[in-house]
């Protein structure tokens, strides 16, 4: 039987934050994205024959935040894709190295997106970013996937931190998921 590790204090509270952000505003997403369809295309359009004007604005937004949640819980889930054709030829220290050179590298990448992303979002209104229908600006959006990258970011340190201590990384384990 493989003996579990403890994780960290912060990495605790940093899984139980991302699940309730993840349960609680991605699903409120969701529900508002299945019953305002259900409703535009099953009442208004069909039955009615008035669809609601900006639905796919609306709709397109309410993704944008399913994605910005969705990506640092997925990244302290294991969700994303990560491609490991030749760890088993490597040294276990030279793996350890080059996943710390990669995560490091992921880092910088997402600091430089967040930074960009927000920058985007103080600009948004000046330049007049908008949905096309209702006008609605991208400017909070921008800053919701600014903060998203920012937080992944945290993630990939808090991954290296971990890999520098134990040599792993523990992951958020998803319902019966034993790992």
């Amino acid at each position: 039987m493989s003996r579990i590790r403890e994780k960290p204090a912060l990495i605790a509270l940093l899984d139980r934050v991302l699940t309730w952000i993840a349960l609680l505003c991605g699903g409120a997403t969701l529900i508002f994205m299945t019953g305002f369809s259900v409703w535009n295309v099953l009442i208004m359009r069909k039955a009615l024959n008035a669809p609601v004007t900006g639905a796919e604005d609306l709709l397109i937004l309410s993704l944008v935040v399913i994605v910005a949640l969705s990506i640092p819980f997925g990244a302290r889930t294991g969700a994303h894709i990560e491609i490991e054709v030749l760890e088993a030829r490597m040294s276990v220290a030279f793996a350890k190295w080059s996943m710390i050179v990669v995560k490091l590298m992921g880092f910088g990448l997402l600091i430089f997106m967040s930074w960009r992303l927000w920058h985007a979002g103080g600009t948004a209104s000046k330049f007049g970013e908008t949905t096309q229908q209702l006008l609605i600006s991208y400017e909070p959006f921008y800053y919701l996937l600014a903060a998203s990258a920012a937080i992944y970011a945290l993630v990939l340190l808090l991954d290296i931190w971990q890999l520098l201590r134990s040599g792993t990384v523990a992951l958020l384990s998803l319902g019966n998921d034993p790992s």
